[in-house]
């Protein structure tokens, strides 16, 4: 699982801006390279924070990103970017701002549609400049290569990953996070959580993406507690923010395994968020890959503070009681989650080999089934 002769590409946007008040280097960063024609992508929750950016030039915003972007949101975008031409195009908040951009980036003029791009490699190309500024920890978009959104008609998510969609310029300025509020920490600071964890018990992980993801599980396990205490804890946010963007690195060389594709029906079917719907089923899809990596799991639970163990009860309560205690109501039915839905939930799930196929234990329809219902 883990020789180092494996063979790997590693990508990162060739400039980070990393630390608190980093922000309006973006700004810098354009008119540097006069780019004056600027299209954001951000959503209604964050723009008031556009103008800390300090972009040049003419600058339209879409601020309409959805939580968990559908086909006609991206149409929407694409169709305002196929208006402005934009030389570079600004992603803006979560991870769901951050997917549109890559996509406004690549698809306008290039006579490809979404449905032509999905899988890796298949974008075209890139004419405009793309720079990406997260306002949350969580999805780690803004280091890496895959963008997703949803087709209403199957309720399946849409992958796309291409070396185009790498951001040109990352900026990470913490401040941008300290007015998140505590319930939307814990459950993205659990999604980034998740992306390291599955990173690190995949069939596929490698050394080079190792020291990423346990490092990150390290800083959540450290730093989340205290950002959900007090979110203006400018060490623990920032602590956070790297956590996040090293989860966002595992994704592009590794990705996630079960975790990740027991969560997505939730978003898709019940519309949950995609951090807390992974926060929701990350202690049991931990607990039952326990048996099979035994030595990683000790290492992820030392981590989070609690005893190593790899019986799965005992990881799953130790998992539990580290969300619980971030103020999280861990069980499905508490979010609106019914029985009923279970069973095609699981089926739909367990069709999503790209991820399943990696998990370090193999897992059937039934299987996952007992999942949901353990979660319930």
């Amino acid at each position: 699982m883990t020789a180092s002769a494996t063979p790997i590409e590693m990508l990162r946007p060739p400039r980070i801006e990393f630390g608190a008040g980093t922000a309006p280097r973006l700004g810098d960063w354009a008119r540097e390279r006069g780019l004056g024609r600027i299209l954001v992508v951000t959503s209604p929750s964050v723009a008031s924070m556009l103008p800390r950016l300090g972009l040049p030039g003419e600058v339209t915003t879409f601020a309409e990103a959805k939580p968990e972007p559908d086909m006609p949101n991206l149409d929407a975008l694409l169709a305002v970017a196929g208006r402005v031409r934009p030389e570079l195009v600004v992603g803006f908040g979560g991870g769901s701002a951050m997917d549109l951009a890559k996509l406004a980036a690549v698809l306008p003029g290039s006579g490809q549609g979404i449905r032509d791009v999905v899988g890796p490699e298949r974008v075209a190309g890139r004419s405009v400049a793309l720079a990406q500024v997260p306002t949350t920890a969580g999805t780690g978009s803004e280091g890496g290569t895959r963008a997703l959104v949803t087709d209403p008609a199957t309720l399946s998510k849409l992958a796309v990953q291409s070396r185009h969609m790498l951001a040109d310029i990352a900026v990470v300025d913490p401040e941008l996070t300290f007015s998140v509020p505590a319930a939307l920490t814990a459950a993205t600071g659990v999604d980034a959580l998740a992306h390291c964890v599955e990173a690190f018990t995949s069939r596929r992980a490698h050394p080079l993406i190792d020291l990423y993801a346990l490092e990150g599980i390290r800083l959540v396990g450290r730093f989340l507690p205290r950002a959900v205490a007090d979110g203006r804890d400018a060490e623990a946010r920032a602590g956070l923010m790297l956590a996040s963007m090293y989860g966002g690195f595992c994704l592009g060389p590794v990705n996630t395994t079960a975790g990740h594709a027991v969560a997505y029906p939730l978003n898709t079917r019940l519309h949950m968020a995609h951090g807390l719907a992974c926060a929701l089923v990350f202690p049991h899809t931990l607990a039952f890959n326990a048996p099979a990596v035994p030595e990683r799991t000790a290492l992820i639970l030392d981590a989070l503070g609690a005893p190593a163990s790899a019986d799965p009860a005992a990881v799953r309560d130790a998992a539990l009681a580290f969300c619980a205690g971030l103020g999280m109501e861990m069980r499905l039915s508490r979010h609106g989650v019914p029985a009923d839905a279970l069973p095609a939930m699981a089926e739909e799930a367990h069709g999503i080999r790209r991820l399943l196929d990696w998990n370090p234990r193999d897992i059937s329809a039934a299987g996952i089934l007992d999942l949901y219902r353990a979660a319930l």
